[in-house]
């Protein structure tokens, strides 16, 4: 499943295999989202990782600079 739009946010679940490699992938997205000054809404339950992305300086509404961060996002899993 990829990103849904969803109460103007970009939402997408993904899931590992366990916690560790949630927690890695979450690193890199880390480093990602400093790199873009764009940090999405993480949510961690053991082995899946739910990410929410919108734009707060425009609105909290979904723009370029959220899809820009998603494609990235999709490279890191």
């Amino acid at each position: 499943m990829g990103w849904e739009e969803k109460d103007n946010k970009l939402v997408r679940k993904f899931e590992f295999n366990d916690f560790t490699e949630a927690f890695a992938f979450l690193t890199r997205v880390a480093f990602e989202a400093e790199k873009a000054q764009h940090h999405p809404e993480i949510e961690n339950v053991y082995n899946q990782v739910t990410l929410s992305l919108t734009t707060h300086e425009d609105g909290s509404k979904v723009t370029e600079k959220d899809r820009s961060l998603a494609k990235k996002i999709d490279r890191l899993a």
